[in-house]
């Protein structure tokens, strides 16, 4: 059971700055960009309508976006990059 679900759910191992956060929307990120990839895969081959597809990769961002706020991605860095850059 375990080689079906890394065959249909691969994930990469992290290799960035290690917080919790950043775990979390790498997980995030990876499975964001797994069902958009299922969702190219129905669209192409008939089984979804454009639109419908574009309806649920819209989603899917929406989803992404709201998870990248929540924990803050990028907040720290943009500020500690403001305050070198006034330092200056």
């Amino acid at each position: 059971m375990a080689d079906k679900s890394n065959f249909l759910y691969p994930r990469s191992p992290y290799h960035g700055d290690f917080t919790p956060e950043n775990l979390v929307f790498n997980a995030n990120l990876q499975e964001f960009a797994q069902q958009v990839n299922y969702i190219c895969n129905l669209e192409t081959a008939g089984k979804l309508q454009p639109e419908e597809a574009y309806q649920r990769i819209k989603a899917l961002w929406k989803h992404l976006k709201r998870s990248k706020k929540e924990l803050a991605i990028g907040e720290n860095n943009s500020q500690s990059d403001e305050s070198e850059d006034s330092g200056s």
